[in-house]
């Protein structure tokens, strides 16, 4: 059951006991009271324990599958920290964990490059002129020779050429919370989702491969 469907029963429940209780004292009155408070402490824990438990259950997700919750950090800088390892995208505002999800990196012959990477430019939709005008949904350019964010299929392992693909509904949540110039972090490694955001950080290494905004064919990956 998710926090809103607990929050949801348990004031149902608290407004059930209230109705159909008879009044028949301060006491009784005062018990419906705590009734109602208890209630509302348990969603508050509910919530809390679900706010502290996704790191933990991002290990889980399945291919397409992905956690977002920007109330974690509701203003800040966004960085983004990809493990290629564990097909694994990190997404971090103001410092704070708030969206996990599962991607897929470059196959064989197409490795995705690793290094850090700043956003060059953004578009919701995107066509490629390399492979058959394919569809790029919500790209987000990393390098001018064909490198981006963009939702794609997820088959659970890499198997794009060479750009990072996210679930559809992920690369619409990621696209409207970041902006141009933001950080990418391309990584090898498999850090725990509390550790990649220190681990790529002031490690003075730079991958990008961007330029000066001019006009250059995209690619599909």
């Amino acid at each position: 059951m998710t926090p809103v469907s607990v929050r949801t029963a348990l004031i149902a429940a608290s407004a059930l006991l209230v109705a159909f209780t008879p009044i028949r004292s301060a006491q009784a009155a005062t018990a419906a009271d705590t009734a109602v408070e208890a209630a509302a402490r348990a969603v508050t824990v509910v919530e809390a324990a679900a706010r502290v438990a996704a790191p933990v259950e991002a290990s889980a997700l399945q291919p397409g599958e992905f956690v977002w919750q920007p109330e974690r950090s509701p203003a800040g800088e966004v960085e983004i920290v990809v493990s290629i390892p564990l097909q694994r995208a990190y997404v971090y505002r103001g410092g704070a964990l708030i969206g996990v999800t599962t991607v897929s990196t470059g196959k064989p012959g197409h490795r995705t490059p690793t290094g850090r990477f700043d956003i060059l430019e953004k578009h919701a939709r995107h066509f490629s002129n390399k492979y058959n005008n394919a569809p790029m949904p919500f790209m987000q350019r990393l390098t001018w020779d064909g490198i981006a964010l963009h939702a794609g299929q997820i088959p659970g392992r890499p198997a794009s050429h060479g750009c990072v693909r996210l679930p559809l509904d992920f690369a619409r949540l990621l696209f409207s919370a970041t902006r141009v110039g933001a950080s990418v972090h391309i990584v090898d490694h498999s850090p725990a989702p509390e550790e990649a955001l220190a681990m790529v950080r002031g490690n003075g290494a730079y991958a990008g491969m961007g330029g000066p905004l001019e006009e250059l064919p995209g690619a599909a990956n």
